[in-house]
């Protein structure tokens, strides 16, 4: 044998390395330069720990939890086997009308880790669906409170918060958003913080910016504040480049949604499960929002599940009428999954166990000072880290914006890194279980090619 991958498919052919473009052109991929992959295929046949089995007999360093979720790693047997042994005990409960325990505990497990009197979580399948509910409960819980004029969602430049209508409509990311005509209407954008100047190559929580929270009061103006149902944000804006909240910004948010009665939600899909040192972000920045959006790393991006948390007042402003009658009408097929409820207590059983939720917080300083390492070397516009997430911002090729990002992205691959590029913006976001030796073979190869750069061009 010489490394490369010798499984079959369902009918027992064995599968061609490399694959036949033929084979590949039946699917059509996500978020994916389909013809280039298809080009230049990089199948993944395994995984354990920190890395990626490719097809060709390569390891493949995770550098980016898989798409920000796998915070525990990859092939953790707790989590597998918690699932097998849900499938023997119980498939599929329908979440209409009925229930199972799994989901009670789940659902009182994770209001537990909130602050505050998030004590209502409503579960859901994605970051996407996750974001659609919040939206939605928004304007309902407006609407059952006799105010339905609030109708208005108030999203943020550069913002992402999913990929169905509503989440495209209140996200801020020009290429999201250009192809699909006027998505949601009643829908206004805050200013973004990107590109302050005072704020280049900061260390953590960047010190300049939270006026910006102030163009709130501008959009309430404009507005009138009767007409908004509620604002939307993440901690930091992953998928825009990682660019992190200045401190005291989503308190001035905080503060002016409870001035003018306009609900808080928070996205952290990413941020939640310890991906910057603490459980969550909404404890990080000691804030208590309305309602939470919450996904990928919750059964570690194993099987697709998400949960939407809500404050008393959301959840009680619903409870009201013939107690036979549904309350919201709003669900999914596979809301509270019995094997995605399994998958999730197992991951946070690692999580709680093995300090996962601090983790950015006990090695944050190497992986900090790894980041900034890179300063100087050539193109280097901008670094950003918190936890155990960072942003390098590079200076794009003049004609071709995010062709400098893609180039290294590709030679990473070629040299066994994994990293994310969004723009020409590294993105770097690894399983939780990284360790120092893992962070200096990645920021090793990173100034190793971004110090090539000139000379490969």
């Amino acid at each position: 044998m010489d490394g490369t991958y010798q499984g079959q498919d369902t009918k027992g052919n064995q599968w061609q390395w490399p694959p036949s473009r033929d084979f590949l052109d039946a699917y059509w991929m996500p978020f994916s330069g389909n013809r280039h992959f298809k080009a230049n295929p990089r199948m993944v046949v395994g995984a354990e720990g920190m890395h990626y089995k490719l097809a060709d007999g390569r390891d493949l360093m995770d550098g980016i939890a898989g798409l920000w979720c796998c915070n525990a790693g990859h092939g953790r047997k707790r989590i597998s086997d918690a699932i097998k042994n849900q499938i023997d005990e119980l498939d599929y409960s329908p979440a209409f009308q009925m229930g199972h325990y799994k989901a009670f505990d789940l659902a009182n497990r994770l209001t537990a880790m909130f602050p505050g009197d998030i004590n209502h979580a409503f579960f859901v399948n994605s970051g996407s669906e996750s974001v659609e509910t919040a939206l939605k409960m928004a304007l309902a819980y407006h609407k059952a409170r006799g105010e339905g004029g609030r109708t208005r969602l108030i999203g943020r430049e550069k913002g992402y918060h999913g990929a169905n209508f509503g989440s495209t409509a209140v996200g801020g990311m020009t290429a999201n958003r250009k192809m699909y005509g006027n998505l949601v209407t009643g829908v206004d954008h805050l200013r973004h913080t990107h590109g302050i100047e005072e704020n280049r190559f900061t260390r953590g929580e960047p010190q300049h910016g939270a006026e910006f929270a102030d163009d709130l009061e501008r959009l309430v103006e404009l507005h009138d504040p009767s007409t908004i149902a509620a604002v939307i944000v993440e901690p930091l804006c992953a998928s825009a480049g990682v660019i992190l909240s200045p401190k005291g910004y989503l308190e001035r948010i905080r503060a002016i949604c409870d001035k003018y009665g306009i609900l808080m939600i928070l996205d952290e899909v990413i941020t939640c499960f310890g991906r910057i040192g603490k459980p969550n972000a909404s404890e990080f920045y000691g804030i208590v929002p309305d309602i939470v959006c919450t996904a990928k790393a919750l059964a570690n991006g194993i099987i697709p599940m998400g949960a939407t948390l809500v404050r008393s007042h959301v959840y009680d402003a619903f409870m009201h009428g013939p107690d036979y009658m549904v309350e919201l009408f709003h669900g999914y097929t596979f809301s509270g999954n019995p094997m995605a409820c399994a998958a999730a207590h197992a991951a946070l059983d690692i999580y709680e166990e093995d300090g996962l939720y601090y983790k950015g917080t006990t090695l944050g300083p190497y992986w900090e000072d790894a980041v900034h390492s890179l300063k100087g070397l050539p193109h280097v516009r901008d670094l950003r880290n918190l936890g155990l997430i960072a942003g390098i911002e590079l200076e794009p090729i003049p004609g071709a914006p995010g062709k400098r990002a893609f180039d290294l992205w590709w030679k990473a691959f070629q040299r066994g890194l994994l990293i994310r590029t969004t723009g020409d913006t590294i993105a770097l976001s690894p399983p939780l279980i990284i360790e120092k030796e893992h962070i200096d073979f990645a920021f090793g190869l990173l100034a190793e090619l971004l110090a090539e750069q000139d000379k490969a061009a």
